[in-house]
C-alpha cells in the first residue's frame, strides 16, 4: 500500500518521474517500448479504430501540434542582449555545423560514411535540447542565457535539417514542403504573441504530446536496427557534444565577449529529443531518404542520451577551469546590472 501525502495524496513510486530521471526519458523510454512492440507485437498495432490511429499513425499530427505549440512560446519583445546571444547559439550549434555536414554530404554522398548517413548527421548536430539549455542556465546562467532559449525553439524541429538538404541539393524537397514545415510554427508565435492565454494553455503541450508521438514513432523502428544504430550513435553523441559546444563557447567568448562565463556555451552542444522525430519527417518529403530512417532514428537517440550527460559536463567543467562556476547570490548580481555591458575578461 502506498502511503498518504501531508496534502492527503497517495506518495509512492511515480512512472513519470522515473522517466525524467532518464536524460530525454520522456522520448527515449516510449521510442524503445513502441520498438519493442513493433517488432514482436505488430498485431496490436494493426487493431484497426482508435488502437491504430494512436499507437502507430499519431506520430505526425502530434509532432505538428508540437511545433504550433513551440511557436507560441516565441515572444517578439525580446532584449538586444538575449538576441544577441540566442544568435550566438544558431550560428555555433546550427547553420556552421550544418553547413560542415552537407559539404561532407555533397563529397560522399547520402549514405555517409563509417554506417553514419548524412540524415543521422544533420539530424544530430543542427538543433538542441532547449529543455537542458533552461536547466543548466536556470542555475549557472544569467538573464541573456536563459533567454537564448529562443535559439532551441528555432533549431528545434525539422526545418533546419529540411532547409540544408534542400539548399545544398542533397534531398529533393519541394518549396511547399519547406513552408509546410515552418507553418504551424509561424501561426503559433502569430497566435502566441497576440493572446498570452493561449499561451499558458498550450506551454504543457510537449509533457503530454511527446510520449505518445515518441510510441508511435517507436514502432516503425525494428530491434535489429537499434542494436546496429546504437553504437554509431554513442560514437556520434562524443563527437556532437564537444564540437558544437566548442563552437558556441568561441561565439560566447570572442561575439558576446563574456569572458570567464563563456563556458556556458558548452551546455548547447545537445541533440533535442524531438529531433529524433526528424529523419521519419524527411524520408515523408523525399523518399529516396526512407532506407535510411529505421537506422537514422537508433542513431540520433543515442546520440539524444549520450549528449544530454556530456553537454552539461563539459559547460560546469569549463565554467570552473575559468573561474566562472558562480554562486547563485553572484549571477543574481549580473542579472541586475545592465547587461549591454560586457563582462570583464579574466
Amino acid at each position: 500500500m502506498s502511503n498518504l501525502s501531508a496534502n492527503g495524496e497517495a506518495s509512492g513510486f511515480s512512472l513519470y518521474d522515473a522517466m525524467n530521471k532518464i536524460p530525454g526519458g520522456l522520448m527515449i523510454v516510449p521510442l524503445v517500448l513502441g520498438s519493442v512492440v513493433g517488432t514482436f507485437a505488430k498485431p496490436f498495432l494493426t487493431m484497426g479504430s482508435f488502437t491504430t490511429a494512436l499507437f502507430q499513425a499519431s506520430a505526425l499530427p502530434l509532432i505538428g501540434l508540437l511545433i504550433f505549440a513551440t511557436g507560441m512560446q516565441v515572444t517578439l519583445r525580446t532584449s538586444g542582449p538575449v538576441l544577441a546571444t540566442a544568435g550566438v547559439v544558431l550560428l555555433g550549434k546550427s547553420i556552421i555545423p550544418a553547413t560542415l555536414v552537407v559539404l561532407l554530404g555533397t563529397v560522399v554522398g547520402i549514405n555517409g560514411v563509417w554506417g553514419i548517413s548524412i540524415l543521422a548527421m544533420l539530424v544530430a548536430i543542427d538543433n538542441s535540447n532547449g529543455g537542458l539549455w533552461l536547466a543548466f542556465t536556470g542555475r549557472y546562467g544569467d538573464k541573456r542565457d536563459r533567454g537564448a532559449y529562443i535559439a532551441s525553439a528555432l533549431n528545434d524541429g525539422p526545418f533546419f535539417s529540411m532547409l540544408f538538404l534542400g539548399v545544398s541539393g542533397l534531398a529533393q524537397i519541394p518549396f511547399i514542403a519547406l513552408v509546410a514545415a515552418v507553418t504551424p510554427f509561424l501561426l503559433g508565435m502569430l497566435i502566441g504573441n497576440l493572446d498570452k492565454k493561449w499561451t499558458e494553455i498550450l506551454r504543457p503541450t510537449p509533457q503530454i504530446v511527446i510520449p505518445f508521438f515518441a510510441f508511435a514513432l517507436g514502432t516503425g523502428i525494428n530491434l535489429e536496427s537499434v542494436v546496429k544504430g546504437g553504437l554509431s550513435g554513442i560514437v556520434i553523441g562524443v563527437i556532437v557534444a564537444p564540437f558544437t559546444g566548442f563552437i558556441v563557447y568561441l561565439g560566447y567568448k570572442f561575439i558576446l565577449r563574456r569572458g570567464y562565463r563563456s563556458g556556458i556555451g558548452f551546455a548547447a552542444g545537445t541533440t533535442a529529443g524531438n529531433a529524433i522525430a526528424t529523419p521519419a519527417i524527411v524520408a515523408q518529403a523525399d523518399p529516396a531518404f526512407a532506407p535510411l530512417v529505421g537506422t537514422a532514428t537508433a542513431q540520433v537517440a543515442a546520440c539524444v542520451l549520450v549528449t544530454a550527460i556530456l553537454a552539461p559536463v563539459l559547460a560546469s567543467w569549463m565554467l570552473k577551469r575559468e573561474g566562472g562556476l558562480l554562486t547563485e547570490e553572484e549571477i543574481a548580481r549580473i542579472d541586475a546590472m545592465d547587461l549591454n555591458v560586457s563582462e570583464p575578461q579574466l
